[in-house]
């Protein structure tokens, strides 16, 4: 089915949208949340949290890439379940809940300057990438977008392991002279 149905199907409100996704993508998004978390159950709740949050936005939003939307979706959801499982591991510590306690007494900075300065950090990786071939730019996305293993992004690549290592470590270096150029500290 084509996406364009498939979102169709979303905004008439139809629960086939939920099958045509699942068939469609739910390999592909099984693949984002697992190369996140290496945790099964934890993969397929975040793959199912993407089906309902998909669900309840396409009446607002009318995503161009479905592939792209619904893998920015899990991708979060996996991230944010990545941080929670980590972030209970280390309360575990008197130390660490300490410090967390003290952390609440401090100021946090300004929230709008920092998401200022995230938003022009976005847009300058993003200028970046666009001068990059093609396939530089895909074996990036997919290590540090997607998370893929070296091995996967070789592959993909018709590259050999030390050629897409090589390849990814001048692409950092690249993009961090990148971010100097454009006023950024790293």
């Amino acid at each position: 089915m084509e996406d364009k149905a498939i979102v169709a199907l979303y905004w008439q409100r139809d629960q086939e949208a939920i099958r045509a996704t699942q068939g469609k993508y739910g390999a592909y998004l099984s693949k984002i949340a697992w190369q996140i978390l290496s945790d099964r159950e934890d993969s397929e709740e975040c793959v199912n949290d993407t089906y309902l949050k998909a669900w309840n936005s396409m009446p607002i939003q009318r995503p161009a890439v479905l592939s792209t939307y619904l893998g920015k979706i899990v991708r979060d959801c996996a991230i944010d379940r990545f941080r929670h499982r980590h972030r209970q591991k280390r309360q575990a510590s008197e130390y660490a809940l300490s410090l967390e306690e003290l952390a609440e007494c401090l100021s946090g900075g300004d929230a709008t300057q920092e998401a200022v300065d995230l938003h022009l950090l976005g847009e300058a990786i993003d200028t970046y990438l666009r001068t990059l071939p093609p396939s530089a730019r895909r074996a990036f996305v997919a290590r540090y977008y997607y998370m893929d293993p070296i091995r996967a992004v070789a592959a993909d690549q018709g590259l050999g392991l030390s050629q897409a290592k090589s390849l990814l470590h001048r692409t950092r270096l690249e993009l961090r002279e990148h971010l100097r150029r454009e006023g950024f500290s790293v």
